[in-house]
């Protein structure tokens, strides 16, 4: 019997999972949930890393206390970093990537390399918040901070360090920085270079499967193996996919929606650039996929009633949408002003108002604006992908999260006109624990672990109903949100 402990880190909160694998099958359970919501510092928008840390180990402790523990894996969101200094400490707390002193960096890093040459390079999707961007904004305004630094970690691998003292970039999240060679899968020296960056911050980056070693910095008795997972969350969410063929659609669900395939090689085309798409670095693959701004955009609206002293329980919320007037509110939900408003209320009414539409009025009104807006930018970008992929789909997988959420699973299967796998809610956790499985040399490769996650986790099938009656909405919105599209696009290629 093994234990592990798959720590997944959220854009809104963090858990500490217990695995428990017999030889045949692999059991997940929650021990310790902690919120990973971002806190003013120093007048920024940071990760408080070093409660985050506290938490994991009080997690591991008590995992330590049940059973043992023979390894541990972390995965987290990505782009966000921490610097640490000779001595080994952070120079300055995380910056989050909601905070607005990175949306100046993407005008300095297009003015060193267009962003048709940066594509090319990378193959990573526009993102203001992206790593180079941050980097560059911060080397603009607080060069201080970079001149301490010795090394930059992506904040997994910067928990990983916390842990043992190692500093290595796991390849997953490496890719994310926007700073790794589509062709070599290694940092770009050139591109560093070009953009005025000091290439010893960037340390060896290595695949995931690799074994850092014994977690030395806890006490002895807590020192599991720490392992390099796919780090970056969405990476360890696809490798629970439960596909039993390729190609596979996927999307994971949750404060982002990942919407995506996996492809053997980078696809650095002029049709994926100008789609925005991204290739992400998977294990043994890429990603190919688009951020979509996902559940952030309901998290945010409960809050405000939260706030208000009104109850926002979701399953009332979504009886009240299904009590909705069907497609009256329609929205781009990847609106720059959605990012971190001061009210996320109030940036839904602004958008909704654009070209004299009217404004949802009630909760059902907003909930089901968000829902509707969510599934048609799926189908959006679905289309775009089976155009740059060439691939044409049979399912889609829904996974993380969102999976859970009966209503948008099914809004999904119709608007799409495909069935929807939903499951497992925890893909993350569920990613980390089967690759710290292969990295033990328990299972061999992902088509091991895929067999693995069918035989351990409940699935749920929703078939499409009335796929005709989202034709008239989804032409609506297209031509809703291709001006803004466009717009943004030509920006970037200024």
């Amino acid at each position: 019997m093994l234990h592990l402990a798959a720590v997944d880190l959220g854009a809104s909160s963090g858990r500490v999972m217990h695995g428990i694998f017999d030889g045949s099958r692999l059991a997940l359970e929650e021990r310790h949930r902690f919120s990973t919501r971002p806190v003013e510092m120093n007048s920024h928008l940071c990760t408080d890393i070093e409660r985050i840390h506290a938490h994991i180990v009080q997690g591991l402790a008590q995992i330590r206390a049940e059973a043992g523990l023979t390894s541990v894996g972390i995965d987290g969101w990505a782009v966000d970093f921490g610097l640490l200094g000779p001595d080994g400490r952070l120079v300055a707390p995380p910056r989050h990537y909601r905070d607005s002193a990175h949306e100046r960096g993407g005008l300095l890093a297009h003015r060193l390399v267009a962003f048709e040459q940066l594509f090319a390079e990378t193959g990573i999707q526009h993102l203001p918040f992206n790593t180079v961007y941050q980097l560059l904004a911060l080397q603009t305004e607080e060069p201080d901070l970079l001149n301490q630094s010795e090394v930059l970690l992506l904040l997994p691998d910067l928990l990983n360090f916390f842990l043992t003292g190692k500093a290595q970039a796991e390849f997953t999240n490496a890719t994310t920085t926007q700073l790794v060679s589509a062709q070599t899968g290694r940092w770009s020296d050139a591109l560093i270079s070009r953009l005025g960056l000091r290439r010893s911050l960037f340390p060896d980056i290595v695949a995931p499967g690799t074994v850092l070693g014994p977690a030395t910095r806890l006490a002895e008795a807590l020192a599991p193996l720490v392992v390099h997972v796919a780090s970056h969350d969405t990476a360890s969410a696809v490798v629970a996919v439960p596909a039993s063929r390729q190609p596979y659609l996927y999307i994971s669900s949750g404060t982002w929606s990942l919407v995506g395939t996996v492809v053997p090689e980078p696809v650095t085309s002029q049709e994926a650039r100008e789609g925005n798409f991204s290739n992400e670095g998977g294990v043994g693959n890429y990603r190919l996929l688009k951020n979509v701004m996902g559940l952030w955009i309901l998290q945010e609206v409960q809050r405000e009633w939260n706030a208000r002293g009104e109850s926002a329980d979701l399953s009332q919320l979504l009886a009240e949408a299904r009590q909705a007037v069907p497609f009256g509110h329609l929205f781009d939900p990847d609106d720059p002003r959605f990012l971190h408003p001061p009210s996320m209320l109030r940036a839904i009414e602004e958008a909704c108002a654009g070209d004299g539409r009217m404004t949802p009025l009630t909760r059902g009104e907003v909930v089901r604006a968000i829902f509707e807006s969510l599934v048609l930018k799926y189908r959006l970008v679905v289309e775009e992908l089976m155009r740059i992929s060439g691939f044409r789909f049979d399912a889609v997988h829904v996974v993380g999260g969102g999976s859970q959420n009966e209503l948008l699973s099914q809004w999904t299967a119709d608007c799409l006109g495909l069935p929807v796998v939903a499951g497992p809610a925890e893909a993350s956790a569920w990613g980390n624990a089967l690759m710290q499985l292969v990295a033990l040399g328990e299972i061999a490769c992902q088509h091991e672990a895929r067999d693995l996650i069918r035989e351990s986790v409940a699935i749920r099938l929703y078939e499409p109903r009335h796929p005709d009656a989202w034709q008239e909405p989804y032409e609506r919105f297209r031509a809703l949100i291709a001006q803004g599209s466009q717009a943004r696009m030509a920006k970037l290629e200024q």
